[in-house]
């Protein structure tokens, strides 16, 4: 049985035998909702790379303090794989945020696209992106992640642009390409980044902008996908011919 995940700000210095003190949100979730027992059996993480198996020693209101039994470091995931995921909309978001993070992206981009049918803007910029890490903080603990994603701000196309500029590889998913993902080469210390784009497709302003910068159009098969799953299913491609997979 896999134990549940709690997120701490911080595990250095903890070793075997220590006694971590766990507060706010995280505690009262653990405490209030999942109705934590002394005696329970959790794992703390730190969400970069380290975790600590142990026993639940103590509970409060909106505290618990778990005793630990060992202490393990993960090394991160290579290849390292991004994804440019348009502005879905409505609850789709939340969708293809859980999603990515459970099949190990470790970057997440929130895309402006031109034709996305979601807008962030004023405060909303804030709230939604507050969101979308919130989703992928829960996500990574269901998932038992040690290495939890990280969510950029808002990007435009000029700085998506950039960002595939930077990468060892770069590939838009485009139902009209003929390449096929299957074909794309990822050595196992790459950097992939992964453009899924809006329920309107990409522009071809946008396409164009992408391709100069160093992108390759890919396609999956004959079926569009929604935006929300089709990260999913061409970093799921992706990894299956990588060593995270083997």
């Amino acid at each position: 049985m896999t134990l549940p995940v709690h997120l701490v700000p911080t595990l250095a210095g903890v070793a075997a035998g220590s006694v971590v003190q766990i507060t706010g949100d995280e505690a009262h979730h653990a405490v209030a909702v999942r109705r934590l027992r002394v005696g329970e059996s959790v794992v703390l993480t730190d969400g970069v790379g380290t975790s600590a198996p142990g026993v639940v020693a103590t509970t409060g209101k909106r505290v618990f303090t778990v005793e630990v039994a060992d202490v393990h470091v993960e090394e991160k995931a290579q290849p390292s794989i991004t994804v440019v995921q348009a502005l879905p909309k409505g609850d789709r978001a939340e969708l293809a945020v859980e999603v990515l993070t459970e099949i190990g992206v470790d970057v997440i981009v929130p895309w402006a696209a031109s034709r996305s049918v979601a807008v962030w803007r004023g405060e909303r910029v804030a709230k939604s992106h507050a969101k979308w890490t919130a989703t992928a903080r829960e996500a990574a603990k269901q998932a038992r992640r040690s290495w939890f994603p990280t969510v950029s701000p808002l990007a435009g196309t000029d700085a998506v642009a950039e960002l595939l500029g930077s990468a060892d590889g770069a590939v838009v998913l485009h139902e009209d390409a003929t390449l096929p993902l299957s074909a794309v080469a990822l050595a196992p210390d790459a950097t992939m980044v992964v453009v899924v784009g809006p329920e309107g497709g990409i522009s071809d302003e946008e396409l164009a902008t992408f391709l100069a910068a160093g992108a390759q159009p890919v396609r999956m098969g004959r079926e569009v996908l929604r935006t929300s799953t089709a990260g999913v299913a061409a970093v799921a491609a992706l990894l299956a011919r990588t060593p995270r997979w083997s």
